[in-house]
């Protein structure tokens, strides 16, 4: 299915959610803080930023910095979460964020998230949103988006088969990590467009979840 930003029903048995940048807009954060970390290394804060988004922060710094030991890069990231965690200003729920989780009361759904529990926790948190009883964050996974592990666990973890699954995602790594765990992925925003989706939308407010009675849902994109 070509990705679309027309009226789109989509058939499922459970939806897997990102954060940053799906339910929560944390990009004004983001940006803070891995542009003063590129300028601290000598890097194009534009370059950094394709890199960062949807990725656990050791595995960008792997990518942006090949030859660095693996133990820098985690002592590093662990700074970095330590900052990010303390720094909530601009952190808002994406339009439609709240309605749309609150819609999924009885639906089998789980967060799948590259930050680790205190930073989600505090995110969710600032932009007003519940946090899914279900959660896989980066002490959960062996291996960051793009790799399909966070959302094969989810799916594990609800009990359903990864292709009865719907991704929810905005960035290339995390679309390409819904890819290969074999589900179909709604891109939400424009960071989404061009990595190659199910389908696109603008946020969360044009979406509508209905519950079939007999284990499915239908969503309603657009």
């Amino acid at each position: 299915m070509p990705a679309t930003a027309t009226p789109t029903v989509l058939t499922a048995r459970a939806l897997l959610l990102d954060m940053d940048g799906t339910l929560v807009d944390s990009d004004a954060v983001v940006e803070r803080i891995w542009r003063r970390w590129a300028g601290r290394h000598g890097l194009d804060g534009d370059e950094v930023m394709k890199v960062v988004h949807g990725r656990q922060g050791h595995a960008s710094m792997a990518v942006l910095l090949p030859e660095r030991p693996v133990e820098r890069n985690l002592a590093d990231n662990a700074r970095m979460l330590a900052e990010e965690t303390a720094d909530m200003d601009g952190v808002v729920e994406v339009p439609g964020a709240a309605a749309f989780l609150a819609s999924l009361h009885g639906v089998p759904h789980a967060l799948v998230t590259s930050a680790d529990v205190a930073l989600s926790t505090a995110r969710m948190a600032a932009a007003g949103l519940p946090l899914p009883e279900v959660r896989v964050t980066a002490e959960s996974v062996g291996a960051s988006k793009p790799d399909p592990e966070g959302f094969l666990k989810g799916a594990a973890e609800l009990g359903v088969d990864p292709a009865d699954c719907v991704v929810f995602e905005d960035s290339g790594a995390g679309i390409a990590a819904g890819r290969a765990a074999g589900m179909r992925v709604v891109g939400v925003g424009t960071r989404a467009a061009s990595h190659g989706p199910d389908v696109v939308v603008p946020d969360l407010t044009g979406v509508r979840v209905e519950p079939t009675g007999d284990g499915t849902i239908r969503l309603h994109l657009g």
